[in-house]
């Protein structure tokens, strides 16, 4: 079978590239476009052949051997060129037959040769055959080479070559010329002072007797040494058997433990301090390996320096894990670890030539229906409230307003006692809070609480009396209500600033917008345009045609269309920005809420935003906090210990309602969160299996079936196949538009499954008059009722003398000889207790039942 040729393999040949002989094909034969590894044709190989060896041929080799570098040839001689002696003149060859006719001659005294001359002197010519001094045997002549080759003979063993000058035959020095070919002839030698000197090694008779008189000595000395040590032949498992000393017997006695750790902790005081890197947090297990210990060492180390009690996979802080390692010889150091935050996100610090002014950001806190909305209607000449289920806020706006030049961005809050999270999220993201407080009512709990949120971010409070317009209204007895929680008033002395306003007759709300500017010019409110943008997500909801829904509050740099940026577990392109006005925009700068679409889900409300340039690491930084948040989600499940084994062994009695809970935004999502699993008592517990933003689907119907839950929907409805899955598997979907209908409601289902409370309802009493003993029944009491009425079902206490004798039950109801259920007030019965026999005459019976009822 022939092997193919491949076109990758003719170029290696050629030393070409590929491409050359592609190209070469493609020119001769056209068609088809060859690759690297093709096979070749006989055809196209004789073609390639042909051209590649014309193409690379050359016509004369004059240039080659011009351009070879010439071989050095020895320094000439400053001494004067000595004649050469006894020179023999050339003869012509002979022919071939008188080449045979001839006989052999013996050989022929060549002196030594003198030194190459120029060529057309012909004074001396080299390779001539040797002449020889003594006869020797006819031999058969060999055919020359060229006219002067001499006659081959057999090649004397190699001799070292002679260091110093060569002479001739009266002393002078001779310049041997560079030969190019190995020549037969024999050269003096530098020990005979320049006489010839012939061997023949013609000769077959070899002496061998001094040889074995040699070797017959060399034995018997050898033999003699032997004798002498008095050793034969030793194995060479037996090292050493001379020279072990004499007081050790059998084997190395076998290192201890102790002399082992010793030898080592010698060796380790000899050899180098080790280095290494430790994080924040290491185990012992990490630690030891790193040191090259055991972790048998660490732990003990750790007992006897630190008093430390640990395992091999508890885990050390640097600080600690430090001090182990210095106390084993072992020199650690901190490790810097890079973050993917740190490589892709921009915290560095602006400097003052880059910072210009920007708006200052106010957020609007207050009781519930205290009218913030309402003042924030009349600056922004819209009508907000009517949009809100209630009339009650249900999430975070953030507007811009525009005043003589001027911009302020507000954040609107949600006053309820279920949004205490949006209230301290929006508080944290402002500069300025106004805090509206009604003239009427004066100071109230969620008052009091937002004051606490301002005070906690460290934002500058400004007090909004708001319905000055009714009758009752008292501003003064509000700043004396302030005074009591720190916020005193600038009339009486102290910083801050309180405005009368009213939303109904816009009343005072210029002074409260030139109070606003007034403070954002006190605070000096600076931001760098000219960078990555960074930011706060203010509130964040699924839209069914839309997708993820985000609105941000950009803090510092440019938000620009189309940049890539993080919200803390979600990433995305901004794929289209609005202002909250709803126009399209290209770019936000800094303190410009803006609502952007893009994003692959809907952020947590509070998150931080960045804009990044490295989409890879962007999305591997998501997919760790998603994995941090699981883990911390798994984490949080209380493990059982023998600390919390009672409290589990209890739990083990605990109801659980499950729920799952679904809004239109994630504020709404925290606040039902954070406020149903507050319901939780000591008997039920409230668990919130799934919670997100969207309608309800197919999957929460699935969910609450499998694990018997309720599904809540806040501002949200369930799609047709959800609800008629729902409908088939028995699932209840309850529907809610404001919250603290939904928290009621949830409040009262849950009472139905506290465990029943049992209370004592009395019935009646009465008096035994009269004993009758019967011998198949026992002790019958002959009873009056006194008051009430005692009934077959229910239960006896006998007192006598005031003293509850016995509790029991009746066991017989007669009146007469009827068996009756009940009788009156004013009857007199027979009665027969279950177990109690010693009636007396004089006892009162209490009749009582025990009824469950609850709160």
């Amino acid at each position: 079978m022939r092997t193919k040729y491949k076109v990758s393999e003719l170029a290696k040949d050629f030393g070409l590239r590929s491409k050359v002989v592609i190209e070469l094909l493609e020119e001769v034969f056209g068609g088809k476009k060859k690759g690297t590894s093709s096979a070749l044709e006989v055809d196209e190989l004789d073609v390639v052949f042909e051209r590649l060896v014309s193409e690379q041929s050359k016509p004369d080799f004059s240039e080659y051997f011009a351009t070879r570098p010439a071989k050095p040839a020895h320094p000439p001689a400053e001494e004067p060129k000595p004649e050469p002696t006894e020179v023999t003149e050339p003869t012509k060859p002979p022919l071939a037959a008188e080449q045979k006719a001839a006989a052999p001659q013996s050989p022929v005294k060549v002196s030594t040769p003198a030194p190459v001359q120029p060529a057309e002197k012909n004074t001396q010519v080299p390779n001539k055959p040797a002449a020889h001094t003594k006869p020797a045997p006819p031999a058969k002549p060999a055919v020359p080479a060229r006219p002067t080759a001499p006659v081959k003979k057999p090649a004397p063993p190699p001799k070292p070559r002679p260091t110093g000058p060569l002479l001739d035959a009266k002393g002078n020095r001779v310049t041997m010329p560079a030969r190019k070919e190995k020549s037969s002839s024999t050269t003096p030698q530098a020990r005979t002072q320049g006489e010839a000197r012939i061997i023949d090694t013609r000769s077959t008779d070899v002496v061998l007797d001094k040889y074995n008189e040699r070797y017959a000595a060399l034995a018997s000395s050898h033999d003699m040494r032997r004798s002498d040590t008095g050793l034969g032949k030793q194995k060479l498992k037996k090292r050493n058997t001379g020279t072990r000393p004499q007081g050790m017997k059998g084997r190395r006695p076998k290192e201890t433990e102790g002399q082992r750790m010793a030898r080592l902790d010698r060796e380790r005081a000899r050899a180098p301090k080790l280095h290494i890197k430790i994080g924040e947090i290491i185990t012992i297990g990490d630690l030891a390996e790193l040191m090259k210990r055991k972790a048998a060492e660490v732990i003990k180390k750790l007992f006897t320096e630190l008093a430390i009690m640990a395992t091999v996979n508890e885990e050390l802080d640097y600080d600690t894990a430090e001090l182990v390692a210095d106390a084993m010889g072992v020199v650690a150091e901190r490790e810097i670890v890079v973050t993917i935050e740190e490589k892709i996100i921009d915290d560095s610090s602006d400097t003052d030539e880059d910072l210009i002014h920007r708006a200052p950001v106010v957020v609007v806190m207050g009781h519930v229906d205290h009218g913030k909305t309402s003042i924030l209607d009349v600056i922004r000449n819209t009508s907000v409230t009517d949009t809100e289920s209630g009339g009650i806020t249900q999430h975070i706006g953030a507007y811009r307003v525009e005043l003589d030049g001027q911009y302020i961005t507000f954040l609107d809050t949600p006053g309820h006692a279920a949004f205490t999270s949006m209230r301290a999220r929006g508080a944290m993201a402002t500069d300025i809070a106004v805090l509206v407080v009604a003239a009427d009512d004066g100071i109230m709990p969620q008052t009091v609480e937002a004051i606490n949120h301002a005070k906690a971010a460290d934002v500058r409070i400004i007090v909004a009396i708001n319905k000055m317009d009714r009758p009752g209204a008292n501003p003064e007895k509000v700043k004396q209500q302030l005074t009591e929680y720190g916020l005193v008033p600038e009339e009486w002395g102290g910083e801050t600033i309180c405005v009368p306003v009213s939303a109904v007759t816009k009343e005072g709300i210029d002074k409260l917008l030139e109070a606003i500017l007034l403070e954002a010019e006190v605070l000096e409110l600076k931001a760098n345009p000219n960078r990555a943008a960074k930011g706060i997500v203010i509130e964040a909801r699924m839209d069914k045609e839309r997708g993820p829904i985000a609105t941000l509050l950009v803090q510092n740099g440019t938000l620009r269309s189309g940049d890539y940026v993080v919200a803390g577990a979600t990433s995305g392109r901004v794929r289209v920005m609005t202002d909250d006005k709803g126009q399209r925009i290209e770019e936000a700068g800094p303190a410009v809420p803006v609502e952007i679409m893009g994003l692959d889900k809907a952020p947590t409300a509070g998150d931080s935003m960045d804009s990044v340039s490295d989409e890879r690491l962007a999305r591997e930084l998501v997919e760790q906090r998603r994995g941090q948040a699981k883990a911390l989600e798994q984490g949080s499940q209380t493990k059982v210990s023998l600390e919390n084994l009672f409290e589990s062994l209890q739990a083990g009695q605990m109801k659980t309602l499950g729920l799952i809970v679904k809004a239109d935004v994630q504020g709404s999502v925290e606040a039902l969160k954070q406020n149903l699993e507050k319901l939780t008592n000591e008997e039920v517990q409230v668990k919130i299996l799934h919670a997100g933003v969207g309608a309800i689907n197919d999957n929460d119907v699935m969910l609450a079936n499998t694990s018997n839950a309720i599904v809540i929907g806040f501002r949200v409805r369930p799609d047709a196949t959800a609800q008629a899955n729902a409908e088939r598997q028995g699932v209840q979907l309850r529907m809610y538009s404001v919250i603290y209908q939904c928290i009621e409601e949830v409040e009262a289902a849950l009472k139905g499954m506290l465990a029943p409370k049992y209370r004592e309802v009395q019935l009646g009493r009465i008096e035994v008059r009269q004993i009758v003993h019967i011998s198949s029944v026992g002790n019958v009491a002959g009873c009056h009722v006194l008051s009430g009425k005692v009934t077959r079902a229910a239960k006896i206490r006998v007192v006598r003398d005031g003293v509850v004798v016995a509790e029991d039950e009746l066991a017989s109801l007669k009146r007469f000889k009827d068996d009756v259920k009940e009788v009156a007030s004013g009857y007199e019965c027979g009665i027969v207790l279950t177990r109690f026999g010693d009636i007396k005459e004089g006892d009162i019976f209490e009749a009582f039942i025990i009824e469950e009822y609850r709160d």
